[in-house]
């Protein structure tokens, strides 16, 4: 299972340049294979909004969260406590350090854009990785 960081989500939600490689996951993989924190999907949220993409946000909700129904995992307090030793131990910064220690707790496989993992024990793997291209 796989957890998708908040740079995924948004890579395909923007039509950014990996859009697609994004896209080519979701529709190779079963929804039971994802999941998010819900510290991604509030911080989805903030940035759809700011930009005025209300409906998009709303969009996403609906098609992911409840249709798809991607699992939506959250720290509790002593994985928030894990998630400050993280940061501390891999100088990531906190909203990395909370994607990172969530799939620990969860035993998940974080995918991610950001090579700041790259520097941690656990790493990353990009949809291409995972897609074997």
């Amino acid at each position: 299972m796989f957890l998708l960081d908040t740079n995924i989500w948004l890579e395909l939600l923007l039509k950014q340049e990996r859009a697609g490689e994004v896209q080519k996951l979701l529709q190779t993989h079963a929804a039971p294979d994802f999941a998010m924190t819900e510290f991604s999907l509030y911080s989805i949220g903030v940035i759809l909004t700011r930009l005025k993409k209300d409906e998009l946000f709303a969009d996403f909700l609906n098609d992911t969260v409840e249709d798809l129904s991607v699992l939506v995992i959250r720290l509790d307090m002593a994985g928030l406590s894990e998630a400050l030793a993280v940061r501390r131990k891999f100088q990531l910064d906190f909203d990395d350090a909370y994607q990172y220690a969530a799939a620990a707790q969860y035993g998940l496989t974080l995918l991610s854009f950001d090579r700041d993992f790259d520097r941690t024990e656990r790493g990353r793997q990009t949809p291409a990785d995972v897609m074997g291209s």
